[in-house]
């Protein structure tokens, strides 16, 4: 039983870990990354701190945060939640699939938004919301070209 145990570890550490991204197309590594979900924006964060580990998909990975807002008005860093926006929004028009996706796209960035807002004291939620609800409010409005 104990040589059976020792084969398992030596396999477990010999063996190349596979990357997850391996078995993933460009289109379900994109869906994974915009999604409103915590689990997402890990993922996607993650991924967006090592972005040479996921060169082989080409994504692009600039960005001009908040465009003409400010990133962190009155405190309130919305910096990722505008990075992530840009990465949906940059990467699906290069898909030829962005006015199917914006809609989504800009729930993420609300999301986001919100999950700043939630991290801040009770007092200091409800302007952070409203802002992220004003930034949410322009997001949607922009064409879906």
């Amino acid at each position: 039983m104990r040589h059976i145990a020792v084969v398992a570890l030596l396999f477990a550490v010999l063996t190349p870990a596979v990357p997850a991204q391996a078995s993933m197309s460009r289109a379900q590594v994109l869906a994974r990354w915009t999604q409103p979900t915590d689990a997402s924006y890990t993922a996607w964060n993650t991924a967006r701190r090592q972005p040479a580990r996921w060169a082989s998909y080409r994504f692009d990975w600039s960005t001009d945060l908040c465009t003409r807002a400010l990133e962190v008005p009155f405190g309130f860093d919305f910096s990722d939640a505008c990075r992530r926006h840009d990465f949906g929004y940059r990467n699906y028009r290069a898909e030829g699939t962005f006015t199917r996706h914006k809609d989504r796209v800009d729930e993420v960035f609300r999301a986001d938004m919100r999950r700043v807002c939630d991290a801040h004291r009770p007092a200091t939620r409800r302007p952070c919301n409203a802002i992220a609800f004003a930034y949410h409010r322009a997001v949607r409005s922009l064409p879906k070209t």
